[in-house]
């Protein structure tokens, strides 16, 4: 009789164990799939209007990455909109930039991929932002546009 009780006892045990490795297995995995990394460039889509035809890039670089260009809206002349305002969560993209001889940026948009942007699989053709761009000058809105950005990693 102490014998069925003891290896009862055991497969109980080794099921209790079981189910609590399968849980914390499926909670890793869980985890990976939700992580959310965007850092990158992101380019508009097709050509610009003309009211933006000197941007260049959003450049998100949380980590500080010395491959990946400073965080903030680049023009085609270098020239760096640093954030002054930043939201960045999956399904959102929300920023202000700081005034640069009397011009300045927001942009609120939603990203249409989620996942770690640079182990994705992403192309120069699928647009994984949209979203309304918008340009100020002395405080006053001089442009304004829907737009859809394509992803880019870095080399």
């Amino acid at each position: 009789m102490p014998y069925l009780r003891w290896t009862s006892y055991l497969r109980i045990v080794i099921v209790v164990s079981c189910a609590l490795q399968l849980s914390s297995t499926y909670g890793q995995a869980q985890n990976r799939r939700d992580k959310f990394d965007p850092d990158g460039a992101f380019w508009i889509h097709g050509q610009p209007p003309n009211e933006f035809s000197d941007f260049s890039a959003i450049n998100l670089n949380s980590k500080r990455v010395r491959r990946l260009p400073t965080a903030g809206l680049q023009l085609n002349n270098g020239k760096n909109f640093r954030f002054k305002t930043l939201i960045v969560k999956p399904g959102i993209l929300l920023f202000t930039t700081v005034v640069v001889a009397g011009v300045s940026y927001s942009f609120s948009g939603k990203f249409l991929k989620a996942g770690i942007f640079e182990t994705a699989t992403l192309d120069d053709e699928t647009p994984v932002l949209e979203g309304t761009l918008t340009k100020f000058n002395a405080g006053k809105k001089v442009a304004e546009a829907e737009l859809k950005f394509v992803y880019f990693g870095g080399t």
